[in-house]
Formats: structure tokens, C-alpha cells, sequence
């Protein structure tokens, strides 16, 4: 039943944003869900929704640690993931207008608005939000190159709740960027600066942006790229990440796709641009498997941004043991935080994927990095 929000304390009240379609693109492999038509191909490939599950993932925490009151919209726009929470009565439609017209309702009711979706929800809250509420994502898209996002939905319910209870609320101003999503389905990246957002402050808060590993990291790790691609085992097939890096490691086997999934098998790329259901049907034909990934430069994410093709279905079938990691050693020192980071969306998978890692950065060297969720 559809309530309407009681007067309480600005002051002390959470805003929930849920973007309820942000990241149908990232399995099957389309770089994004920017506008009707590319939703509508999402689900006819067989996506399904994760941003309510994400989103009751941090508001169980957040509940956890102590949060207040919270005010949302209805249905798959929050109160599904807050079934507690105060409604704003809102006649949805289905696109991001939504999300504009339940930030603009909040405008002076509450003092941080907790939204769920990618960098295209991030810019949409951004605009709509007149009075400048600090805010924080859950991340849910397929692209989070902006600094706004926490690092997982735990912790963005985290933070929420320790901002609000605070009485000296510190917040930093971070980067809201996007890119052009028909760019990157062509191969090509066109990240776009759209503006600063304030946002809680504080080091474990949320990941910075992500920053391009740029060709001296590519230039640093060739040799190791080589030295992989000679050493590749031609009974093995091959799941070659996204990235500059991998990259620069699929033109050594005949060429693939900048921001996509490729597969090879005996020296060769044999297919490119795989969803996750391409993933599985060539792991049904095939024996030995591995995983190659580099590293996300600045956020340090190795799974759950950008290739979320990597389903926690695909990874249990590959193995946690079957995935390498090849990163510049600069670009390692130069992460944000000293770690690299996963979110798959399975909580144990990621746990199971937490500890130490050897990760590739030059031949015959390697570098054993921390990895958390």
C-alpha cells in the first residue's frame, strides 16, 4: 500500500532513487542501458533486472547500521528494497524521467539522496537536484566511471548511515562522467566530464573515477603481454577481458575489441564481443578454460565494472583458480586505494574471490596485490 510521506526532520532523512533498468546491458554485453530502445534489447536477450536486488542490499545495511527515516518512490523506484520507507506518489513511467521527478520532489526533505544505477542515473539525479543534497550511488550500471559510487551496496548503506548520524557531515566534491554509449559499442571511448556533486567524505567512502591506463602502462607491460601470449596453451580457450591492456594482448592474437569480450584458442582470437549466454554455450563446447583481466586504472576493480559478462554463473563454472591478471606495476601504485576490488553481485563469490592475488607485470615478474569486496 502506496503511503504518503509523514513530515519528519529533513535533517535526518535518507532520499532512495532506484533506476530499476541501470545495468540490463552489462551480460549481455550491449555497454550500457541509455534510453528505451537499447532497454527493450536488453530484455529480449534475456537480461534481467539487478538494481532492486543491489539497492535492498544496501538498505539492509543501512538499517543494520542504525539509519533513520527514508523517503522513496514507489514500486521498483525504492520502496521495494525500503518496504518501510515513506512513498512519494508518483505515477511512473518508465524512463529516467522518473528518476528526475522523485529527485526534484526531494529537494529540502532529505539530507542525502542514495540512488541505484550507473553513470547515465548519476547525471540524472545530478541535473534534477537544484538544491545541491550531497549524494552517493549504489552501483548498479554497466558504466561507473564517475566518483560518486561506493564500492559495493553494503558499503553505500554504510556510508549513508554514519553521514546522517554524524554531526559534522564532511563532504568532498566528485566527478559525474559519462561516456557515449553507441561510441563504446563501436570500440571507441568518449568520456565526458558533466559536472561536480557533493558527496560524503572520507577515504573508505567510495572509489574515486576511473582513470585510463593511457599507452605508457600498455607501452610498460608489452613485454609481459608477449611473453603471456607465447606461453598460452593452444588446448586452452581463453576469456580475454576489456581494456587498453587486454587490448593490446588481443592484437597479438590477430586482433579483438577494446571494450568487449573475446575468446581464443590456439594462438588466435576466435570469437569476439561475447554476452554472458555466448560465454556459457562456448564453455559447454570446450574443456580447459581461463579468465585473463587487467585492472580498472585509479578504482582498482578487477571484476563487476565493465565486465559483468563475467557472471557469478560463469565464474563457478570457469574457476577461481582459472583467472590471471596482467597490470602495469605503475599502475598498480597508482590505485586509489592499495587493493583491487570485486563486486559480481553474489556475496559469497566475492568473498570466495577475496585475499591475495599474483598479478602479471612484466615477464617473469609478478606482484601479489590484496583483494577485497
Amino acid at each position: 500500500m502506496t503511503k504518503e510521506p509523514c513530515d519528519r526532520d529533513a535533517a535526518q532523512v535518507l532520499g532512495l532513487v532506484v533506476n530499476p533498468v541501470a545495468g540490463l546491458g552489462g551480460a549481455v554485453a550491449l555497454k550500457g542501458t541509455d534510453g528505451a530502445a537499447i532497454v527493450a534489447r536488453a530484455l529480449a536477450a534475456g537480461a534481467e533486472p539487478h538494481a532492486g536486488e543491489r539497492a535492498r542490499r544496501a538498505m539492509d545495511a543501512f538499517k543494520r547500521d542504525g539509519g533513520g527515516p527514508v523517503l522513496t518512490g514507489p514500486g521498483n523506484l525504492g520502496a521495494e528494497a525500503a518496504p518501510w520507507a515513506d512513498v512519494i506518489t508518483l505515477p511512473p513511467t518508465g524512463t529516467a524521467e522518473d528518476t528526475k521527478a522523485l529527485v526534484k520532489a526531494m529537494q529540502g526533505r532529505v539530507a542525502l539522496i542514495l540512488f541505484a544505477g550507473g553513470d547515465g542515473t548519476a547525471r540524472d539525479v545530478m541535473a534534477a537536484n537544484n538544491t545541491e543534497i550531497p549524494i552517493l550511488g549504489i552501483p548498479a550500471g554497466v558504466k561507473m566511471h564517475s566518483g560518486v559510487f561506493a564500492r559495493t551496496p553494503e558499503r553505500a548503506g554504510q556510508v549513508a548511515a554514519a553521514f546522517l548520524a554524524s554531526r559534522g557531515r564532511r563532504m568532498d566534491d566528485a566527478e559525474v562522467m559519462d561516456i557515449d554509449e553507441e561510441e563504446r559499442r563501436r570500440g571507441r571511448l568518449s568520456a565526458q566530464l558533466y559536472g561536480m556533486a557533493r558527496t560524503p567524505a572520507g577515504p573508505t567512502a567510495h572509489l574515486g573515477p576511473k582513470a585510463g591506463s593511457g599507452g605508457d602502462a600498455v607501452a610498460e607491460i608489452d613485454a609481459a603481454l608477449g611473453a603471456y601470449a607465447r606461453d598460452m596453451d593452444d588446448d586452452t580457450l581463453y576469456f580475454i577481458g576489456p581494456g587498453m591492456t587486454m587490448a593490446a594482448l588481443k592484437q597479438r592474437l590477430g586482433g579483438g575489441t577494446l571494450l568487449g569480450v573475446d575468446a581464443a584458442r590456439a594462438g588466435q582470437i576466435i570469437a569476439r564481443d561475447l554476452s554472458e549466454a555466448d560465454i556459457l554455450a562456448l564453455l559447454d563446447a570446450n574443456g580447459r578454460t581461463r579468465i585473463v583481466l587487467t585492472v580498472i586504472g585509479g578504482q582498482g576493480f578487477l571484476l563487476g565494472r565493465g565486465n559483468q559478462q563475467f557472471s557469478p554463473l560463469v565464474i563457478g563454472r570457469i574457476g577461481l583458480d582459472a583467472i590471471d591478471v596482467i597490470c602495469a606495476a605503475s599502475k598498480l601504485a597508482a590505485l586509489t586505494l592499495p587493493e583491487l576490488a570485486v563486486d559480481t553481485g553474489d556475496v559469497d563469490l566475492d568473498q570466495g574471490l577475496s585475499g591475495f592475488r599474483q598479478v602479471i607485470t612484466g615477464p617473469g615478474r609478478r606482484q601479489v596485490i590484496r583483494v577485497a569486496a
